[in-house]
């Protein structure tokens, strides 16, 4: 199995909590777990949006790069987006869980996510939560 990280996931391990998600990720080998462009310009602007923090959080964010390779947003990440996007037009969610979804769809990963709402629906995603529990 291989697995895509959604931005709260990583955002965990760069706290070391909860634990049950370090105890998971801990079992993978590298290259098994991975995150999407888009999930690092998230983390990104966390870094940026807290100047008192910014040095631990970029050392955090540094760190967890060195084991979780990220994967660029490519065109067939760019075509499931234009299925999921349309499968739930109707509803209002963040354009970026959209792509990240997307992309999770575009090479067959499975989304390790903890917001698990916000993905409901989207054709062909699998998700799994290593948090054990729902936001």
């Amino acid at each position: 199995m291989r697995y895509m990280l959604d931005t709260n996931i990583c955002i965990y391990l760069m706290r070391h909590h909860p634990p049950e998600v370090a105890e998971r990720f801990a079992t993978l080998k590298y290259g098994e777990v991975m995150m999407s462009s888009i999930t690092l310009a998230e983390l990104r602007y966390g870094v940026e949006c807290h100047p008192a923090s910014r040095t631990a959080a970029e050392t955090a964010l540094l760190a967890l790069l060195a084991d979780v390779p990220v994967l660029a947003f490519d065109g067939d990440a760019a075509a499931s987006y234009g299925i999921v996007r349309a499968a739930v037009r109707d509803r209002k969610r963040d354009a970026l869980d959209r792509l990240i979804a997307a992309h999770a769809i575009s090479l067959s990963v499975i989304l390790v996510t903890n917001n698990e709402a916000d993905f409901k629906d989207y054709p062909g995603l699998v998700i799994e939560n290593w948090a054990g529990n729902g936001p």
